[in-house]
C-alpha cells in the first residue's frame, strides 16, 4: 500500500501531529531521539510493572495454593507468555499497518498495552474466584504481548538513518535508554507503596496503582510518537519502501538468515538483563528474606549506573565501531558469568557488587544491541525484519530467564545461573563471529561480480 492510502487512513491524532509538525518541515535527529526514548520508557515501564509484580504480588494473589516458590515459578510462566505472543502481535499488526496506517497500527497497538496493562490493576485473587484469576491474568499478559509486538514503530530506524554517520553509535543507544529509565519510574513506585503501607495494605490495593499510571503513561507515548511517524521524514523513508511493512511470512522466508543472526546477537545482554533485574528481587526475597523496598533501591541506583553505562556505549562505538563492542562486552560478561552468581548469596556487600558490576556490563552490551546485523536486511524488508528480529531476541534470549534462572538456583545453586548467563554470551559471539564471516563472503562474492558489495 502506498504511503498516501496510508495517511487517509491515519487517525484524528495523528492528523493533528500532521498539523503540528506542518509549521516546521524538518525534525531534527534531536526530536527524533526524545520521542524514541519517551516511546520506550513507556512500553519499559510497562514491562517492569508486571515484573516487579510477577516477584511481590502474583504469587501470593493468584498462586496463594502452593508454597512461594512454586507459586514465583508458576508467576514467571506467565511471564514469559506475552514473548511468546510478540511475533503474533507483529503479523497481525504489520497487516493492519498496510491495511490501514501505521497511525492507525500504533494507536489500536498502544491502547491494547494500556488496557491491558491497566485492567490487571483489577485483577481478583484466587481466594476470590479461584482458578478464573490464573485465566484473567493470562489473558491480559497475552495481550500486553501481542500490543507489544505492535507497538513497532519503526523510529528506532528512522533514527539511524537521519543520524550523523560518525555518531550511528551513539544514535544506536538512544532507544535503549527506554529500559533503565522504565525501571527506574516502575521500581522508585514500588517502593513507595512498600515503605509506606502495611504489607496486608499493599498487597490489597497499593499494588495496584502503577498499573493505573501505566495507561495514562502510553497515552502521552502515543502522541508522541504519532507526532515522529508524522513527519515528512517518516512519509519519504516510508515511499522509499525503508519503512514500509512487508509481508511477515514473506519477509521471514527471504530474510530468514539474517533474522536468525540478529535474533542470537544480543543474547548476552538480554540474558543479564533479567539476571540484573527479576531475577535478583525473587532470590533475595525468597531465600534471604530480605526486604524488597531496599533491594528495589538498590535496583535503581544500578539502572543510573546502567544509563551512565550505556552513554559510555554510544561515545566507544563511535571510536571502535558496534560489533567491537558487543563482542568485548560478551567477552565480559562471560567472565562475569564465572563468579558473580555467588556474590548474590554473599550477603549485603556481594550484592550491592553483583548488581552494580552488571548494570554497568548491561548498560555496555545493551546499548549497542538493537539492530545489530539490520544493515542486512534489503531496504523493502527493513521495516518488517528488524520488528522481528527484536521479538525473536526477547523471545529467545530473555521471555524464560527469569524462570530457568529461579528453577536452576533452587535446584542446583547460584552457580547454575553463572553456567545458563555464560550460554547466552558464547551465543552472541558466536552469532557475531558468523555475521562477520558472513558479510566478507558477501563483499568477496560482490568484488568478483564486480558489483557494489551492497547489491550483492
Amino acid at each position: 500500500m502506498s504511503a498516501p492510502i496510508a495517511a487517509s487512513n491515519s487517525t484524528p491524532l495523528e492528523r493533528d501531529a500532521r498539523i503540528v509538525n506542518a509549521r516546521d518541515h524538518k525534525i531534527a535527529p534531536g526530536e527524533i531521539a526524545i520521542g524514541v526514548i519517551v516511546g520506550r520508557t513507556s512500553e519499559f515501564f510497562d514491562f517492569f510493572v508486571y515484573a516487579i509484580a510477577s516477584v511481590l504480588v502474583f504469587p501470593s494473589l493468584v498462586f496463594s495454593f502452593v508454597d512461594p516458590l512454586t507459586g514465583t515459578l508458576y508467576s514467571f510462566a506467565l511471564f514469559a507468555l506475552a514473548f511468546v505472543a510478540r511475533p503474533l502481535g507483529s503479523a497481525i499488526f504489520m497487516w493492519i499497518d498496510r491495511k490501514h496506517g501505521r497511525g492507525v497500527k500504533l494507536t489500536i497497538a498502544l491502547f491494547l498495552l494500556g488496557g491491558s496493562t491497566m485492567s490487571i490493576a483489577f485483577l481478583p485473587s484466587y481466594n476470590q474466584i479461584g482458578v478464573a484469576a490464573i485465566w484473567l491474568l493470562a489473558l491480559c499478559r497475552v495481550g500486553q504481548g501481542v500490543a507489544l509486538g505492535g507497538a513497532w514503530d519503526g523510529l528506532p530506524s528512522l533514527l539511524a538513518l537521519n543520524a550523523p554517520e560518525k555518531n550511528r553509535g551513539w544514535y544506536a543507544m538512544i532507544p535503549q535508554l527506554g529500559a533503565p529509565l522504565g525501571l527506574i519510574v516502575a521500581a522508585g513506585l514500588f517502593a513507595f507503596f512498600l515503605s509506606t503501607l502495611s504489607s496486608e495494605d499493599f498487597l490489597s490495593w497499593g499494588w495496584r496503582y502503577p498499573f493505573f499510571v501505566a495507561f495514562a503513561i502510553n497515552v502521552v507515548a502515543l502522541f508522541a510518537r504519532l507526532r515522529l511517524v508524522a513527519t515528512p521524514e517518516f512519509e519519504h523513508l516510508f515511499e522509499s519502501r525503508e519503512l514500509q511493512p512487508a509481508p511477515f511470512w514473506e519477509t521471514v522466508r527471504l530474510e530468514g538468515r539474517t533474522i536468525a543472526l540478529g535474533s542470537f546477537a544480543p543474547l548476552a545482554s538480554f540474558a543479564l538483563f533479567h539476571l540484573v533485574t527479576v531475577f535478583p528481587l525473587s532470590w533475595v526475597t525468597l531465600y534471604r528474606g530480605e526486604a524488597a523496598e531496599r533491594f528495589l533501591v538498590i535496583e535503581i541506583i544500578g539502572a543510573v549506573f546502567c544509563v551512565l553505562s550505556m552513554l559510555a556505549s554510544g561515545i566507544i562505538a563511535d571510536r571502535v565501531g558496534r560489533r567491537a563492542v558487543l563482542g568485548v562486552s560478551a567477552a565480559l560478561i562471560a567472565a562475569y558469568s564465572g563468579f558473580a552468581p555467588q556474590l548474590l548469596g554473599a550477603g549485603g556487600f556481594g550484592e550491592t557488587v553483583y548488581m552494580l558490576a552488571g548494570f554497568v556490563l548491561l548498560g555496555l552490551a545493551f546499548g549497542q544491541s538493537s539492530g545489530a546485523v539490520n544493515g542486512s536486511f534489503s531496504s523493502e524488508r527493513r521495516y518488517t525484519g528488524a520488528a522481528t528480529t527484536a521479538n525473536l531476541s526477547w523471545l529467545i534470549g530473555a521471555g524464560f530467564a527469569p524462570l530457568v534462572a529461579l528453577a536452576l538456583a533452587s535446584t542446583f545453586g547460584l552457580w547454575s545461573v553463572g553456567v545458563y548467563l555464560l550460554s547466552g554470551a558464547v551465543c552472541t559471539l558466536a552469532a557475531l563471529g558468523i555475521n562477520k564471516e558472513w558479510a566478507r563472503r558477501t563483499e568477496t562474492a560482490a568484488e568478483t561480480d564486480g558489483r557494489p558489495a551492497g547489491q550483492a
